[in-house]
């Protein structure tokens, strides 16, 4: 995997974006998968502002939901597909006929996560997968010890998550769910090009036991090293656990400027 070190979270946002500007320009209706949470923000900001500037069209990309809460129906504000809504879909100019995901209020969860499965699969599959990362190497809910071939599928969220996820439900941990549908290890692998971004020392050990651990259930995120075209970028305090970091850093400084990431 090539690994990428930057002086900060916007300058990781605006070369990810840069990146997906450049796939949208040969290929307009590309398919990006897309995350949650605040690590991704400075790529969709930095997008959306290319977007605006008349840089890139948008309009018509596909985006693909990495996961989502399960039991909350599409229209609830924190719902991961309403949020995305708000943060990509809506600054970027796309519509809701352009977005795929899970069914989170389905009756039937697991033949949901059997649907997604084939959605992605009949839509020529994902382009450019945008990840992030948690503290223990997990990427989507896929959490240690997940299998490094699973499908989407439903998982439990760990109290933990729910007492940090309580902050976007008032407070109030009663009302986030116990259950989520993710995009499995073996789903995500099979994008074209997976992205991981990683800002701050907390994230330092996990992104170390992603790129120079073995590959390994006990950090998901390693998985990315059985992909042929998989780039990491962090910033400075993200990469300071690194034992290779010079070399990172002097492979990316002498790599011709038309290979981009």
């Amino acid at each position: 995997m090539e690994v990428v070190i930057v002086p900060d979270a916007a300058a990781g946002g605006e070369l990810i974006a840069e990146a997906m500007a450049q796939l949208l320009g040969h290929r307009p209706d590309a398919l990006l998968g897309v995350a949650t949470g605040s690590t991704p923000l400075p790529v969709y900001q930095a997008l959306t502002a290319k977007v605006r500037a008349g840089a890139v069209d948008a309009s018509r990309a596909r985006i693909a939901q990495l996961d989502e809460y399960v039991g909350l129906p599409a229209e609830h504000p924190e719902s991961y597909r309403s949020v995305l809504r708000r943060e990509v879909l809506e600054p970027l100019g796309i519509g809701a006929e352009a977005f795929l995901g899970p069914d989170g209020a389905a009756e039937d969860v697991r033949a949901a996560c059997r649907a997604y499965d084939a959605e992605l699969a009949r839509a020529g599959g994902v382009d450019l997968q945008l990840l992030g990362i948690g503290t223990d190497g997990h990427i989507g809910f896929n959490e240690p010890c997940s299998s490094l071939a699973s499908r989407t599928r439903i998982k439990t969220l760990t109290e933990r998550t729910r007492v940090d996820n309580a902050r976007f439900f008032g407070g109030d941990i009663a009302q986030v769910p116990h259950h989520v549908i993710t995009q499995g290890i073996g789903t995500i692998l099979e994008a074209r090009h997976l992205v991981l971004l990683a800002t701050g020392e907390g994230k330092a050990d996990a992104v170390a036991a992603t790129v120079e651990g073995p590959v390994a259930a006990v950090c998901p995120a390693s998985a990315l090293q059985l992909h042929p075209h998989a780039t990491v970028v962090v910033d400075e305090a993200a990469a300071s656990k690194l034992k290779f970091a010079d070399y990172f850093r002097h492979t990316f400084a002498n790599k011709p400027d038309w290979q981009g990431i």
